[in-house]
């Protein structure tokens, strides 16, 4: 068997639209623009990126979803244009969202309707539906109709559907996403004994502190493009250097985030709105103290809690991400 369980070289995704009626005008957009990537056998690898960085189109090339328009991909040494069955049969693929199952059959029966699907043998799917079951902590539900269950249940039984078939490589597609916080921890706790049990898991996620306890490797792609790889502790050395600054606030406006952003000493800046309040995130450079700039331009804005840390594995995403924001703008301007 081989050690490598994913491999891509070079890929490339190009999508073409035309634009208007009379003129009509070819476009060209790169969504992915040469990714590289080798995930081992039984690793748990992070995915992360901004909207639009190519993440669910490159997990959508190596799936076989989608067809590249340049470079390789192979799973477990088969290649996903030429060999695209062989491929099928070793994944499984689970995506975030409500859709993809029937919500008026238990969980027993959609998975009972799904291993058919999968060529599941008839004398192995009671067996392999009440492992699954227990495996996503769905035993002793498994006949109430899935419009019932809430959207931790429903993820859950996702991942039982795409585990059926025993695939080698399961892709995880933002599964926690508008999961609260109760039932994330059960998926990541579900996803973490996966791994374990030697199943390869490739997960996209916006959720920086799940990609921080789950995976053994992260890479960040931005702009079609692998920005960064490395294990969570590496990732967070592109934050090296830098200090972090966290503001609650109520009412910062973008005039007040453009001076804040040229404080000496300010790397990045950013809000988030937070229930009924914003979060100020403020990176600095760590010889340089800005926290006094900081609150004289918040002067007339009511503030909460003012905190000091150290960079985490989101500041460091962040850090990745806006130099390519940074460095892309900057192409952009004519000379």
């Amino acid at each position: 068997m081989s050690e490598i369980a994913i491999e891509a070289a070079g890929l490339r995704r190009t999508y073409r639209s035309r634009i208007g009626w009379f003129r009509p005008q070819r476009r060209e957009v790169e969504a992915v623009r040469g990714v590289d990537l080798t995930v081992g056998n039984g690793e748990l690898f992070g995915l992360l990126g901004p909207n639009g960085a190519g993440k669910t189109t490159t997990i959508k090339l190596l799936n076989t979803l989608l067809i590249p328009t340049a470079g390789t991909a192979r799973i477990c040494g088969y290649d996903v244009v030429r060999q695209t069955r062989e491929v099928r049969r070793r994944i499984g693929y689970v995506f975030g969202g409500d859709r993809g199952l029937y919500d008026r059959l238990s969980a027993r029966d959609n998975l009972r309707y799904f291993a058919e699907l999968y060529g599941v043998p008839g004398r192995e799917q009671k067996r392999r539906i009440a492992e699954l079951l227990e495996l996503v902590r769905l035993d002793g539900r498994e006949h109430e109709r899935v419009e019932g269950y809430s959207r931790g249940m429903r993820q859950r039984l996702h991942i039982a559907r795409g585990l059926l078939h025993r695939p080698r490589v399961l892709f995880l597609d933002e599964p926690s996403i508008g999961v609260d916080p109760v039932a994330a921890r059960e998926l990541r706790q579900t996803v973490a004994d996966l791994a374990a049990a030697g199943t390869t898991v490739l997960l996209t996620t916006h959720y920086m502190a799940e990609a921080d306890e789950l995976c053994d490797r992260i890479a960040v792609i931005a702009g079609g493009l692998i920005q960064a790889l490395g294990t969570p502790a590496e990732l967070r050395h592109h934050a090296d250097g830098r200090r972090v600054l966290e503001v609650e606030a109520y009412g910062v406006n973008d005039a007040r985030l453009s001076a804040i952003h040229t404080l000496p000493g300010v790397r990045q800046a950013g809000l988030e709105v937070v229930g009924a309040a914003q979060v100020l995130t403020v990176q600095s450079d760590a010889g340089i103290d800005v926290q006094a700039d900081v609150l004289r331009e918040l002067a007339g804005v009511r503030l909460g809690r003012v905190t000091a840390r150290q960079p985490t594995l989101e500041d460091a995403y962040v850090a990745i991400v806006n130099r390519v924001e940074q460095r892309s703008a900057a192409e952009a301007v004519p000379v």
